[in-house]
């Protein structure tokens, strides 16, 4: 049997070590002809391949990068459980994953996306780095994925004593400016929707709860979760059921916004005269919704870039610090 006819049947799988003896060439001469990137004359890479192709031979990429430990990937992972009232369509994660691509595009990089119930797979394993988008309840989510053991930024808020990259928006500040607009409205009884487990509401209660104390205004502070209008609704439902008296609500999305002004419009109240309603987020759905939303509004792209780029850094070894952006209140018919 002669080199060119050589089979699997007769030898096994073949390996890059049999591809270099038929080519006449080195191992890595044949793994720079088979990269996309690799340097080697036209001739040598079409001879390679080609020889390759009459054998069947496959090259693993996954296993080249992994033995570099350079895999041009950043793995993206959505701490979140996607679902038909909660789509990965929305604007977050959509918008933040808009940022990552865009950023890593530009050095060549790839995107590898999955939520957390895939998150271990091989493939995320051989990544440079992760991107954690969302931190889970008490910091659930960053502490499952340190696992990993891979540089890894988080888009979230900072927490006391934690360590971790994070990049986010200022909450503390956003949900101040709401706390500031309701008091210039005279509002004396508002209202927080949201599930303070999570560092990135907490932060909008205590910027919300700490400028209504210099008014003496203490808020009351309803627990929601799933951020879904179906959910916004039952809190309001619940607030009126209760008789508990409010002229206000702040929710920490613009889902529960929407579904607690549908509620009350339902029950027979009026936005904004009876009760005045502010969401976060700044969704196209709340600026299209009836009437439309006020809302605080988040960078999301340019988020994505800087999450993008300091998962880089951290992989090159680099000092990577923490960064919040700015946050800003959008006033529109609620």
């Amino acid at each position: 049997m002669s080199k060119r006819r050589r089979t699997a049947e007769a030898t096994g799988p073949m390996t890059m070590a049999d591809l270099a003896a038929l080519a006449g060439v080195s191992k890595i001469t044949v793994s720079r002809a088979l990269s996309e990137n690799g340097v080697v004359s036209a001739q040598t890479r079409e001879r390679v391949r080609t020889i390759a192709a009459d054998h069947g031979y496959r090259f693993n990429v996954s296993a080249r990068n992994l033995r570099l430990r350079h895999s041009q990937t950043i793995a993206v992972i959505v701490e979140m459980t996607p679902s038909v009232n909660r789509p990965m369509s929305d604007p977050y994660p959509l918008a933040l994953l808009g940022g990552i691509a865009q950023e890593l595009a530009a050095v060549n990089y790839s995107v590898l996306l999955t939520t957390r119930q895939g998150a271990f797979a091989p493939a995320v394993h051989a990544a440079d780095a992760v991107i954690l988008l969302g931190q889970g309840a008490k910091l659930q989510a960053v502490h499952v994925f340190d696992r990993l053991r891979l540089p890894m930024v988080v888009w979230g808020a900072p927490s006391p004593g934690d360590q971790h990259i994070v990049v986010g928006s200022d909450n503390h500040s956003g949900g101040a400016s709401v706390a500031e607009r309701f008091v210039s409205l005279g509002r004396r009884h508002p209202v927080f929707i949201g599930d303070t487990d999570h560092p990135e509401m907490a932060e909008r209660l205590a910027g919300f709860s700490e400028f209504l104390k210099r008014r003496g205004i203490a808020p009351v502070v309803v627990s929601c979760r799933p951020f879904t209008i179906e959910s916004g609704a039952k809190a309001a439902q619940s607030l009126v059921r209760k008789k508990v008296r409010f002229d206000a609500i702040f929710t920490c999305s613009d889902a529960l916004a929407m579904g607690a002004i549908r509620a009350l419009l339902e029950l027979g109240l009026r936005i904004p005269k009876d009760v005045s309603v502010i969401g976060y987020d700044d969704t196209p759905l709340g600026a299209a919704f009836i009437p439309p939303l006020s809302s605080v509004h988040q960078n999301w792209h340019e988020g994505g870039m800087l999450l993008a780029r300091k998962a880089l850094a951290l992989f090159r070894g680099e000092k990577v610090k923490s960064e919040t952006l700015p946050s800003s209140l959008v006033l529109r018919a609620t």
